[in-house]
């Protein structure tokens, strides 16, 4: 695969300042010998690496020119992937991009795969696993702390802390090993002491990296919030009050809200995924009844549940149903329009059916969200993100966790047969286990099926 020269677009199609076409591979540069004449007549392949000229890019079928670029070179070992790398930049424009393209693909390139030019990198050795998969979150970073986060993994936050778990592990792998093929040779003992001391100290790190899963997960997917409550409760004003906007329609009636509305808000660098849903009540408008069934719905989807009560009017039985229904759930219940009498306080919700859940009095209509934004963020993430968050590796991706839960399980289980008294070859199944599942992360073990699915995620050009 890394014998064939790939090309594709690297910005995106459309009216622009600038648009980018990118080759890399060993005819990357011969390709552009053949159609890019600089205004010095130099040739591209006579350039050193990270050198820039002006000129033009002509069809060397015709003698035509196709635009006016700046051609960047950078050569191998020292560019992205590792290859021989040429980009073009010419005007932005979905015909002279496309036609640059042609062009490259019609000289002895082929079109890149979905990724490629990253997995290039990989391949090359110019980052690991997690540094690429990095790269796919910095660019579908929502906020300025998920991006933070993604930045600072594709500097090698993860990687360098996975290497140093590693590291501990196989320099005990390679003693424990040694032990066992040569049993005759003068090799010092490892007492079972220091074993476990190096046992426990993996796990301990694997179980703080393993605290962040939570929290990395929310900052690189977002967080999906259903507001859900009975009708007229005040669910439409909190969205357009959250949102600072007039979003769903507000009024007086009943059931005015019969479909799902959903938005985007940062709140305080966490992606939170808004949904308003119908009001929760028996109808016998068909209309509002399907908008309450997927209400219903969209509560087993929902990693936060804000569920809005009326201090001003006596609960009914929609209230005590929702609940209950939404126990299992995280969640805000939210005590609305505290600038009216109240009619019933928090002792007249059933407890079992709170358990777990902030509480939150607020008037909608005038007070300040402050106490709301806080209890979201307390009952998520244990906190609202903190400054300097991105200093320390988080895990975002599910397939990290489950890479880091097998290895802490074979530790555990190395730990175990230790204390048993067992003998050092099933020990060194655990602790070479371990290694196999953090190598995962950072790609040294993984399967290549596992490497293309990631790459699949990527778009062209990348």
């Amino acid at each position: 695969m890394t014998d064939q020269t790939i090309a594709a677009i690297a910005t995106a199609l459309g009216e622009a300042g600038i648009g980018i076409v990118r080759l890399s591979g060993s005819k990357a540069l011969e390709i552009a010998d053949q159609m890019f004449q600089t205004r010095q007549g130099v040739l591209p392949s006579r350039l050193r690496g990270y050198s820039a000229r002006y000129g033009r890019v002509v069809d060397p079928a015709t003698g035509r020119t196709v635009d006016e670029a700046i051609l960047l070179v950078m050569r191998a070992p020292r560019s992205y992937t590792g290859e021989d790398v040429v980009e073009f930049q010419c005007h932005g424009g979905v015909v002279v991009v496309q036609r640059i393209l042609e062009l490259t693909l019609r000289l002895g390139a082929r079109l890149a795969e979905p990724g490629e030019f990253t997995k290039r990198a990989f391949l090359n050795g110019r980052i690991d696993l997690s540094q690429a998969e990095a790269v796919i979150d910095v660019v579908r970073s929502r906020t300025e702390a998920g991006l933070a986060v993604a930045v600072d993994q594709m500097e090698g936050s993860l990687s360098r802390r996975i290497g140093a778990i590693r590291e501990h592990l196989y320099d005990l792998v390679v003693r424990v090993e040694a032990l066992i093929d040569y049993p005759e040779d003068d090799i010092p003992e490892i007492e079972a002491q220091e074993m476990a001391a190096v046992i426990r100290q993996g796990i301990a790190e694997l179980e703080s990296l393993l605290a962040t899963a939570d929290q990395g997960k929310v900052l690189r997917e977002g967080l999906k919030a259903v507001i859900t409550g009975k009708p007229n409760v005040g669910k439409s004003s909190l969205l357009n009050r959250l949102l600072d906007e007039q979003r769903a329609l507000v009024t007086d009636i009943p059931g005015t809200t019969r479909d799902v509305i959903e938005e985007v808000l940062n709140l305080k660098g966490v992606p939170l995924r808004l949904i308003d849903t119908a009001g929760i009540r028996e109808s016998t408008d068909l209309v509002e009844r399907l908008g309450v069934e997927r209400a219903v719905k969209l509560w087993n989807e929902a990693d936060l549940i804000i569920h809005v009560l009326d201090g001003s009017v006596p609960l009914t039985e929609e209230d005590f149903q929702i609940l209950a229904r939404t126990r299992d759930k995280h969640r805000v219940v939210v005590i609305n329009k505290t600038d009216l009498p109240r009619v019933w306080t928090t002792a007249d919700l059933p407890p079992a059916d709170l358990e777990g859940a902030k509480i939150v009095e607020i008037s909608l209509l005038e007070g300040e969200l402050e106490p709301l934004i806080d209890a979201v963020l307390d009952l998520i993430m244990q906190g609202s993100i903190r400054e300097g968050t991105s200093s320390q590796a988080i895990i975002t991706r599910a397939r990290h966790k489950a890479a880091l839960e097998a290895a802490k399980a074979d530790l555990e289980q190395a730990l175990a047969t230790l204390e048993q008294g067992l003998p050092l070859d099933l020990i060194s199944v655990g602790l070479q286990g371990a290694l196999e599942h953090l190598g995962e992360i950072t790609g040294e073990t993984v399967r290549e099926n596992i490497i293309d699915r990631i790459f699949a995620q990527f778009c062209i050009g990348k």
